[in-house]
């Protein structure tokens, strides 16, 4: 919020309306005034876990097996929408080849990699490609944090990915390279979809990129 903005929610909490309850999402609430935050009770919400995340998608007409639930909790962030995303996808076999190929890493299975990026090519595929760049993306942060917290983030969200990531990614300044390269390879694949790069191409660049960190 700006200035203005703040003052303008801080005259609606000190003077609210009659039979109402406001609710203030804030990422950061310690950037809020500190009188907004006086007149807030605070309510801290986390990601749902892999039971109240297999319930939810249960409520919502997906049955999921337990494993799958929390693979699912894992690479949704605890998000029921991203988790329906998923299956809706198969992004869970989805982001098991991607582990799969990184697996290979540094020689890299080369057959395999172009084997994902033409699985994504067309523009029917376009949903998977979106999803893959995302799963990627995940994968990355999931490698930074291997190698700065010194043990890979638990359940894994693929057979044998606890293993990768501690390979890949055994300390905290892997950890930062992995960072890095996350943030370069999210612009490269903005911008490489801005200008309608072949997807098959822009996923192989993306490979490659990884296999230089590795």
């Amino acid at each position: 919020l700006n200035v203005s903005a703040a003052n303008a929610i801080l005259k609606l909490l000190e003077e609210p309306p009659a039979r109402t309850t406001m609710l203030l999402i804030a990422h950061q609430p310690s950037r809020l005034l500190p009188t907004i935050r006086s007149r807030c009770r605070e309510l801290r919400l986390a990601p749902l876990d892999a039971e109240d995340m297999a319930r939810a998608l249960g409520q919502a007409g997906a049955e999921v097996a337990t494993e799958d639930a929390q693979a699912l909790a894992a690479l949704s962030s605890g998000s029921v929408g991203a988790a329906i995303r998923l299956l809706n996808f198969d992004g869970l076999a989805l982001y098991a080849q991607i582990v799969r190929l990184l697996d290979t890493l540094p020689r890299l299975d080369r057959a395999g990699a172009i084997a994902l990026g033409e699985s994504v090519a067309g523009k029917t595929n376009e949903p998977r490609l979106e999803l893959l760049l995302t799963l990627m993306d995940t994968l990355l942060g999931r490698l930074a944090r291997t190698g700065v917290m010194g043990t890979p983030p638990m359940p894994e969200a693929a057979p044998g990915e606890a293993a990768m990531l501690s390979r890949l990614s055994p300390d905290a300044a892997s950890g930062r390279a992995w960072a890095e390269i996350a943030q370069q390879a999210g612009d490269r694949a903005r911008h490489a979809r801005a200008v309608n790069v072949d997807p098959a191409a822009l996923v192989l660049d993306m490979i490659l990129q990884l296999r230089k960190v590795a």
